[in-house]
């Protein structure tokens, strides 16, 4: 069976990318369950289990999704998040995942962090996203203020609820949304679309009288 390699973890606290707070019981699942899941198909975790169950897809499906790399540009994914639209898709993208202690007061820093982290190479995936998340996050449905569906940014893409809304099925698309949204070096941007100076007019010819 192939093994998928994974990312580079960064030094940060976040053992439990996923707190479910959904359903009938919070659970826990820690990076150590995604890892096996991620390389070997393998799912060893209850939270797991039940969140590929809501997912919308297989669990082999989701496996692909999460493992798929993109190719981004650091710079342009940075110029991305940090604009006002940058900002408004990471609100509307922590709806329900959020820090698990600030909740969503610092929802668009975490996720943002944990992009750019994994950008550093050239490529993102779900899979690094998820390893590089600087604090550990829940997905929450309680308080009537949280309802445990997620934004997916997929218009278009994604078929019924639960491939529209699950938190996996969000991570599965994150990547491609941020990668078709990064923003080009305006500078160089003009310099390759401006149009080539014309021709200068050559000087009429001048006696020496």
């Amino acid at each position: 069976m192939a093994t998928c390699a994974l990312p580079a973890r960064a030094a940060v606290d976040n053992d439990l990318p996923i707190r479910w707070n959904t359903g009938g019981a919070v659970w826990s699942t820690n990076q150590g369950a995604m890892a096996t899941f991620l390389e070997s198909g393998e799912v060893t975790d209850r939270g797991l289990e039940g969140g590929l169950n809501r997912s919308g897809w297989t669990a082999d499906e989701v496996r692909e999704g999460l493992n798929k790399t993109y190719n981004v540009d650091l710079i342009g994914v940075s110029r991305f998040l940090y604009s006002a639209d940058g900002v408004k898709f990471l609100k509307n993208q922590t709806t329900s995942y959020f820090p698990y202690w600030s909740k969503t007061e610092y929802s668009v820093q975490a996720l943002r962090s944990a992009i750019i982290a994994d950008a550093r190479d050239g490529q993102i995936s779900s899979a690094g996203i998820m390893v590089n998340l600087p604090v550990d996050m829940r997905l929450a449905d309680f308080c009537n203020t949280y309802t445990g569906a997620q934004n997916v940014c997929a218009e278009g893409r994604c078929q019924g609820e639960a491939q529209c809304t699950s938190l996996l099925s969000w991570y599965v698309f994150l990547p491609a949304c941020i990668q078709a949204n990064q923003m080009a070096d305006p500078v160089a941007q003009v310099r390759t679309s401006a149009p080539a100076p014309a021709a200068a007019e050559p000087m009429p010819i001048r006696g020496l009288w």
